[in-house]
């Protein structure tokens, strides 16, 4: 696909979908195929929202080189073709990026969420070979993501280099240096998709972004389509005010479990099992989610006027 037919995908929700996981810590497929296929009945599906495997706060960087691209091709399949599916490809050199740039194309991904190769401690000229020779090597989408906890950032010249590379197609906005550097990126808004990565939904939209990360789309996907359905009609102060009946008491919970325990998924499969869709724990050493923090939960999401089952 050519870049403008792939922006049109990837708006919208982006869905980092958890992995679920039995007992003994293994990857449950079953459950993956089963969620995916609810996922895509909930209207997760082309040109609404992007459903995103094995990134960061799916517990990607935790699964092995055998477990993601089962982990992809059980969603890829239980999708059927309705839904815009992204991998996450985490923190390799170039050679083997592509490597598995060519295995997600092969199994379904119409793109990839691409972190730089940090611990390679690359320069701007490194960066742009990077990005340039996965492009160079295959034929799907690539969503550009750095966050200020990589300490790796990307100049703005840099980023005005990247225009050239064919398959960038989406850059995933967290500015590394604060929140006078955020409208910066929008100057590519006509090139690139522009991803809010910073609780920014509204603001990433008025700019002319097309899209955002947001820690409930795959929880309880009527809430962040209708943020979406609003921002597309223009109506902001109504999505925002949406976005913040879940997100700062969320936020709040988000708070406690980290001072307790590391890990991006907990909180994530808390809401999972509140809403009764649980898919397991996260792997150690993080911790489980206590029954404090399920209430917690219970709570914030019973207060957005969220579904929540009887527990």
């Amino acid at each position: 696909m050519k870049r403008e037919e792939l922006k049109q995908l990837i708006v919208g929700p982006i869905a980092t979908v958890p992995t679920p996981f039995d007992d003994a810590y293994e990857v449950d497929y079953g459950r993956m195929a089963e969620l995916t296929k609810w996922w895509v009945e909930s209207g997760l599906v082309k040109g609404k929202a992007v459903i995103k495997v094995s990134a960061a706060m799916g517990e990607g960087p935790m699964l092995s080189d055998e477990e993601w691209p089962e982990l992809l091709r059980t969603t890829v399949e239980a999708a059927d073709d309705k839904a815009a599916i992204v991998c996450g490809l985490h923190y390799k050199d170039t050679k083997r990026s592509i490597d598995d740039a060519k295995r997600a194309q092969d199994l379904g991904a119409i793109a990839l969420q691409v972190c730089p190769p940090i611990f390679n401690l690359p320069s701007q000229e490194d960066l742009l070979d990077f990005y340039g020779d996965l492009s160079d090597a295959i034929d799907v989408g690539i969503l550009v993501y750095v966050t200020k906890n990589m300490n790796c950032p990307v100049d703005m010249g840099t980023y005005h280099r990247m225009t050239d590379i064919e398959n960038i197609v989406a850059v995933k906005w967290s500015p590394s240096a604060g929140e006078d550097e955020y409208e910066d990126i929008f100057e590519f808004v006509d090139t690139w998709n522009i991803i809010d990565n910073s609780l920014s939904a509204v603001r990433c939209h008025k700019l002319g972004g097309r899209g955002y990360i947001n820690h409930t789309s795959e929880i309880y996907p009527p809430h962040d389509l209708k943020i979406w359905d609003l921002m597309e009609n223009k109506q902001y102060d109504e999505a925002q005010a949406l976005l913040d009946s879940v997100n700062i008491n969320l936020r709040k919970v988000f708070q406690r479990v980290d001072e307790r325990t590391g890990g991006q998924g907990i909180v994530k499969k808390g809401m999972m099992a509140v809403m009764g869709r649980p898919c397991g724990v996260s792997r150690p050493p993080s911790k489980p989610i206590n029954e404090e923090e399920l209430a917690q939960l219970r709570e914030v999401l019973k207060g957005a006027g969220w579904p929540v089952p009887d527990a």
